[in-house]
């Protein structure tokens, strides 16, 4: 009899013990949120205000509700001087559907041609301005060149490519976004 009752006491012991193992915590932890870095997809377009190479003043305030292609380049970029002129093509049949480009050149290397005559021979009117190294980083720093950004209209990164790409994948890319 000795034995049932201790076997029963260490039998209620062990229901004990697990009777709490199936229960969620009182306050469940919050799901972290994952941080994203500039320059990666989802990231914002970031604040920036520079001078264009004609003078003009180009700001990220300006860009505000359109799709925005970032494009960055070098006149010794041959890949770079293949890919522009798609762009000018893109703002030509999108630009009155709030689509807009803004090109910032390398300057990390001497320029192989005055870039404004660059511009000039391959067709390209879009703004274009020089990226200084801090307007790079805001953009989580530049790995090659090209390097094109697609933002949404609320900013948002939607696409980054890094190298060259043919126009009508990026075309493929804003369709959707306008």
């Amino acid at each position: 009899m000795l034995r049932l009752k201790q076997s029963l006491f260490f039998l209620s012991l062990a229901g004990l013990g697990l009777a709490g193992c199936d229960q969620q915590p009182a306050s469940s932890p919050q799901p972290k949120q994952a941080v994203i870095s500039a320059g990666e997809i989802r990231s914002y377009l970031p604040e920036f205000s520079v001078k264009d190479l004609q003078g003009r003043e180009i700001s990220s305030a300006d860009l505000r509700g359109k799709v925005v292609l970032v494009d960055f380049w070098a006149t010794w970029c041959q890949p770079c001087k293949k890919e522009m002129p798609g762009y000018q093509k893109l703002l030509n049949l999108y630009g009155s559907r709030g689509f807009a480009v803004i090109g910032f050149k390398f300057d990390t290397m001497m320029d192989m041609e005055d870039p404004i005559q660059f511009a000039r021979k391959i067709g390209v009117r879009y703004p274009l301005a020089v990226a200084p190294d801090d307007l790079k980083q805001k953009f989580g720093g530049i790995e090659g060149l090209p390097t094109t950004m697609l933002y949404d209209r609320q900013g948002i990164l939607r696409k980054k490519v890094v190298g060259f790409e043919y126009t009508d994948v990026i075309e493929s890319a804003v369709k959707p976004l306008l």
